[in-house]
């Protein structure tokens, strides 16, 4: 397939979940509000979901692909088998081992990690429970992480993005489920924080068949650290602490709002919808750009990886941009109009999208990173993007403790002090990658590349001054179409529209150049190839 086909294919899929995913986050927002058993689950999913995103989402998979791909390249399909068979076993004992770890010591790391609510015994308990109920999710997603590595060296896209569905629909079945029999919060809670794990299960368990279908048998035996696990971890640990530098961000920024109340529900659903733009196209061009590249280093074709890169940044960006100028532009708009109600007030969706406006401006950034990374990772590179990513999240602890807590004495939201570091480190993490690829010569703006990317940012002003005045006369909006989610679906649609418009308009891109980047390419159809 194409570039723009295979990220289209990811981004189409994880787009239904990502929609599953709103709407579980509306069911908790009406059911929890800003309160404590809505702090209590953003805590209990906080490790889950960082692991999800480091190997579930694409970071590890982007580092195990090449690992994985060379063993096959160089000594067959059985070779390969075996190195991820091992792989896969010593990882899952390790992790495993860790969840169980954690789940005994929660009670004593709770106070913590939620330090706002230590006196509260009830609030400890739940929060507690939730945590050790999910925690197994970590072990599912190491399996998955690497059955998703397998089936994209393989070139099938479409299950790795299909089966994250499965997180969304499990956990939203106890949120509606009081609707017929009536629960208490922490119960609420409890039921939605097992059904985590329950999702895990099912969709690893998926992966194992889509790999079986593939013809490869992989085996989950006695842990051992045989030379070639060595190799993949020395590669792929690195890669994915690389990849996920923005998740590690969001957990250090998690940990510092859990002495305020409320505040890590408002990170979570300010991360929640910041995060919409880098699942659907970063991770998507992420997972998309490893195989094309690795062929290209391979083969020493220069010109072709030189071109790769362009077309992965100007697709991220295009794709990208309308999202981040409508989060920085409306986010009140588009939080109260969709999250607030129930428990949830006009007031969360004020504090909210002040913190959401915050991580707008670092939106491009985050998917910048993941499509920067895939050069270094394509040439089994994974060092140094891990400094840059430990530099940028020393940057974030440093930077935005000492905001949160300054504006905190100041009597502004600390949360919106790491919000600011956060977007801030991200920036940083992209000019280290950028710089080096550009000093190295792996990389290169090219003059057409400027062109180009100069027509994106133009097109996504205007469509940046039409959602201004969209915002300006929300409530005579939501008026004149009688409810308020329809007036947002109505102008984010005409931003929609409009930028859709501009970017054909300004030749940024071009009817015919849309349907060529859908084409197959020649030799695409070979089923074990590399894409």
């Amino acid at each position: 397939m194409s570039l723009a086909r295979n990220t289209l294919v990811q981004a189409s899929l994880t787009l239904g979940s990502r929609v599953l995913g709103f709407a579980r986050d509306m069911a908790l927002a009406a059911r929890f509000g800003q309160g404590p058993m809505m702090d209590a689950w953003a805590t209990a999913l906080m490790l889950p979901n960082l692991f999800r995103r480091l190997f579930a989402e694409g970071a590890f998979a982007q580092a195990f692909v090449p690992v994985y791909g060379g063993v096959r390249a160089r000594e067959g399909e059985e070779a390969a088998a075996v190195t991820a068979s091992e792989a896969l076993s010593f990882m899952f004992a390790v992790v495993a081992a860790f969840c169980v770890l954690l789940q005994v010591l929660m009670p004593w790391i709770m106070p913590w990690l939620l330090s706002a609510w230590r006196e509260d015994a009830g609030v400890m308990h739940a929060a507690v429970v939730a945590t050790q109920l999910a925690m197994p999710y970590l072990a599912c997603m190491t399996i998955a992480s690497l059955l998703s590595g397998v089936l994209n060296t393989g070139g099938k896209f479409a299950l790795t993005a299909a089966v994250p569905v499965f997180l969304n629909i499990c956990t939203l079945i106890p949120l509606l489920a009081p609707s017929v029999f009536p629960m208490s919060q922490p119960e609420i809670l409890l039921w939605t924080s097992a059904a985590v794990t329950v999702s895990g299960v099912i969709q690893a368990g998926l992966l194992w068949w889509g790999v079986r279908r593939l013809g490869v048998r992989l085996k989950l035996g006695v842990p051992r650290l045989t030379p070639n696990v060595k190799r993949a971890l020395a590669l792929a640990v690195p890669g994915a602490m690389a990849g996920g530098a923005m998740q590690i961000n969001s957990v250090v920024s998690q940990v510092l709002t859990g002495s305020d109340e409320g505040a890590r529900s408002v990170l979570y659903n300010a991360d929640r919808l910041y995060q919409l733009p880098l699942g659907l196209v970063g991770v998507a061009i992420g997972l998309a750009l490893v195989p094309r590249l690795t062929k290209a280093f391979v083969q020493g074709d220069h010109e072709g990886g030189h071109k790769t890169l362009d077309d992965g940044i100007t697709l991220a960006m295009a794709l990208t941009l309308p999202a981040a100028v409508a989060l920085f532009v409306i986010p009140f708009f588009i939080i109260d109009a969709t999250v607030t109600r129930g428990a949830f007030t006009s007031a969360d969706a004020a504090r909210t999208a002040d913190v959401l406006r915050q991580f707008a401006w670092g939106v491009p950034a985050f998917v910048l990173a993941k499509v920067l990374t895939p050069p270094f990772f394509a040439r089994e590179d994974t060092r140094r993007p891990m400094i840059f990513a430990i530099s940028s999240v020393v940057f974030t602890v440093i930077v935005g403790t000492a905001l949160f807590f300054w504006f905190s004495r100041m009597g502004f939201d600390g949360v919106l002090g790491l919000a600011i570091a956060t977007s801030l480190s991200a920036w940083i993490n992209v000019a280290l990658l950028g710089g080096t690829l550009m000093r190295e010569h792996t990389w290169r703006a090219s003059t057409p590349f400027v062109a180009r990317f100069s027509r994106v940012l133009l097109a996504s002003a205007v469509m940046a001054v039409l959602l201004l005045f969209a915002g300006i006369g929300y409530e005579t909006l939501s008026r004149i179409f009688f409810f308020k989610e329809i007036a947002v679906l109505v102008v984010c649609g005409a931003g929609a529209l409009v930028y859709g418009a501009c970017l054909v308009l300004f030749r940024a891109v071009s009817v015919a150049e849309l349907k060529a980047v859908l084409k197959r390419e020649p030799g695409a159809a070979a089923p074990t190839g590399l894409d």
